[in-house]
């Protein structure tokens, strides 16, 4: 069993047990329950649901594990001939999760 979700923008595929890495919920603490009701996809056996855009009665439970910030992407501009040289770093935060349920 599987399923598509939405979470603050992206999409992912998700299975219960599965962990993944999504957008900081500044909001949520460790171990605390995420309800994720926007569920675009629903597939159990043989059973395919999609939504329009959202599957009705459906949603994911997920558990917060921890967050943190990711690799640091390296930012670089450069004009040639002129002397013009920029670099900065950024590293976005995240919050781990673990599929626990989908009903």
């Amino acid at each position: 069993m599987y399923a598509i979700i939405g979470v603050m923008g992206y999409q992912y595929k998700v299975e219960v047990g599965e962990t993944l890495k999504v957008p900081y919920m500044k909001d949520k603490e460790v171990g605390s329950e995420v309800e994720i009701y926007d569920v675009l996809l629903k597939h159990d056996n043989d059973n395919l649901e999609i939504g329009t855009p959202t599957v009705p009665n459906s949603k994911v439970l997920a558990e917060v594990i921890g967050s943190g910030k990711d690799k640091k992407v390296i930012v670089f501009k450069k004009k040639r001939r002129k002397g013009y040289r920029r670099k900065k770093g950024h590293r976005q935060q995240y919050t781990e999760i673990k599929i626990k349920e989908i009903l």
